[in-house]
């Protein structure tokens, strides 16, 4: 009788335990947020326009196999007893030639997007920018919003074109910051591209005729420099490239332009591999030659200015063209913080939140 007394109790015991080990493991350590958070996610930026910062930059940009995804072996070899003994001087060099004084470009005008989004979707959301590489990073703003209880997050990159050396990393960080590091995973979305979003192509076309119409009307020709990519990846089946195509097509009918009046580039090309073609230095160049008399640059695939377009295309771009023979130039600004584009990303983020309201 005694034993049968121990028994029961002793499952009691167990079978109290185990209910109170379940309902610790269902219930969270702090109140749910009933927000939405939304993550902005941008590349990344150097924290200052110095070598060793850069250094640390570079370190961590070119190390990720999505955009250098050469023998890993030799390019580690190459990256650190050559690349970064050599390239963070000259980069910082560039990046002092346009850094505000609140800090990087990129930085600031994505922080304003991010500020600009916020007070564009009200309470119910909460908006947090983080960087593939540099600061903020991804990781930061995944632990901010595991740590106010968010367990409901549009991972928005900021990247309307994909490719998988940026939108593809950015689906990495977060897989790395949440999905490989926690037991209690919050419910995810991607927003898929938005190369062709109505909303994106009318702030475009904002941002362009602003330029134009500050400098008086034009009838010239328009190019749209998109950021390069190594042609491999192409043939190996990124998009890339053909969303960029339909970019511009939208945005030259958008902007009342026959199709002789505008054309595709891509720039910043890196290392001997063949890139995609037409080359934005060697269109410059070219186009100075016959002797443009007004030629429009935009950089749609870039939503804030930063070094590529405001140094690549704004000053060295300019040099290339006016030393060929080019006559005025104007380069557009990004997107940054235009009203029309914060409308689009408020749209975007509705859109891509159905459900959850």
């Amino acid at each position: 009788m005694k034993s049968l007394l121990i028994v029961r109790l002793l499952l009691f015991v167990t079978i109290e335990y185990g209910v109170k080990r379940i309902n610790m493991l269902q219930t969270p350590s702090h109140s749910p947020d009933t927000r939405i958070g939304v993550l902005l996610a941008q590349l990344g930026t150097p924290d200052a326009p110095t070598s060793q910062a850069l250094r640390r930059y570079l370190a961590q940009f070119l190390s990720d196999r999505r955009v250098v995804d050469y023998n890993p072996i030799l390019w580690w070899a190459l990256l650190h007893l050559l690349i970064l003994n050599m390239r963070p001087r000259r980069s910082a060099t560039l990046y002092q030639r346009i850094w505000l004084p609140e800090g990087s470009p990129l930085l600031v005008h994505s922080q304003a997007q991010a500020t600009g989004l916020q007070n564009q979707l009200g309470d119910a959301y909460h908006v947090i920018l983080g960087m593939r590489y540099g600061n903020p990073s991804v990781a930061e703003a995944m632990r901010s919003f595991r740590n106010e209880g968010v367990d409901r997050l549009l991972v928005l990159p900021i990247f309307p074109q994909f490719s998988a050396a940026t939108t593809g990393s950015i689906y990495d960080a977060i897989t790395e910051a949440v999905l490989r590091q926690r037991r209690r995973m919050p419910t995810l979305r991607f927003v898929p591209p938005y190369y062709a979003h109505p909303g994106y192509i009318q702030a475009l076309k904002a941002t362009i005729e602003e330029t134009v119409k500050r400098k008086d009307e034009i009838t010239g020709r328009y190019l749209f420099s998109f950021h390069g990519l190594p042609q491999r990846y192409i043939d190996e089946g990124d998009p890339y490239r053909e969303q960029c195509q339909i970019t511009a097509h939208l945005l030259g009918a958008a902007l009342g332009l026959d199709q002789e009046q505008w054309m595709v580039s891509f720039q910043s090309r890196f290392g001997r591999e063949k890139w995609l073609q037409p080359y934005t230095d060697e269109t410059l160049k070219s186009l100075g030659k016959q002797e443009i008399d007004n030629l429009v640059v935009a950089c749609p695939g870039f939503t804030a200015d930063c070094l590529e377009t405001l140094d690549e295309i704004g000053n060295e771009g300019y040099e290339i063209f006016k030393a060929a023979g080019g006559q005025t130039f104007w380069l557009a600004p990004c997107l940054n913080a235009h009203p029309a584009w914060l409308d689009a990303l408020a749209d975007i983020v509705r859109q891509e939140t159905l459900g959850w309201m």
